[in-house]
């Protein structure tokens, strides 16, 4: 099984993620952020990814140290649970509509980190939470999984519409591009050798 635990303690924010790449799609989280809560399901569920995210944040100040550094502590544990990446299919994409959203997401396990978000969301807040925070997230798991990440909303109305397929979209492409592949018999799925 790959799996991680990593913890990251800072004055703003205290976070452990414990992650199963191999799981069913079960999540406890617990961030103090609901909406944030039901963004980070969607990746457990629709990834296979077993996730449990404990955070005590900030939350007096605002949601953004939580969710940023969730992000980051995420993109570690990732890191740590995809191992040499030996065997693996290394690029993953998914197209996920809800109603009128549709959102595509594109990634590559490349050990470069790189971000393209492209969503212009109809307004700034779904119920309390702010969607700038959104970037900050996937920037922060960006950096620290040290993948390239393509994140596209082709359209949508419905803000939390929006917002619910890019992060749908995110959790089955991470399931395609960390899916072993029997034929690559645990060569690196690269060129160079090494990622």
């Amino acid at each position: 099984m790959r799996t991680a635990q990593v913890s990251r303690n800072t004055l703003e924010t205290q976070i452990t993620v414990i992650m199963n790449l191999d799981g069913t799609g079960k999540a406890t989280l617990n961030t103090g952020v609901p909406f944030f809560d039901h963004m980070l399901d969607q990746i457990a569920r629709h990834g296979l990814i077993d996730l449990d995210v404990q955070a005590k944040g900030d939350l007096h100040i605002d949601a953004h140290h939580t969710v940023e550094d969730a992000g980051i502590t995420l993109g570690q544990a990732f890191a740590k649970a995809v191992g040499d990446k030996k065997g693996i299919r290394r690029y993953g994409h998914a197209y996920v509509p809800l109603d009128e959203a549709l959102s595509r997401v594109v990634i590559d396990l490349s050990g470069r980190p790189g971000l393209e978000y492209h969503v212009d969301y109809t307004r700034a807040r779904i119920g309390e939470f702010d969607v700038d925070l959104l970037l900050e997230f996937f920037r922060g798991f960006v950096n620290h999984a040290g993948v390239t990440l393509h994140i596209d909303n082709l359209r949508g109305i419905n803000a939390h519409h929006q917002a619910e397929t890019v992060f749908k979209a995110f959790g089955r492409a991470l399931r395609m591009a960390v899916e072993v592949d029997d034929r690559m018999a645990g060569q690196m799925p690269s060129t160079k050798g090494s990622l």
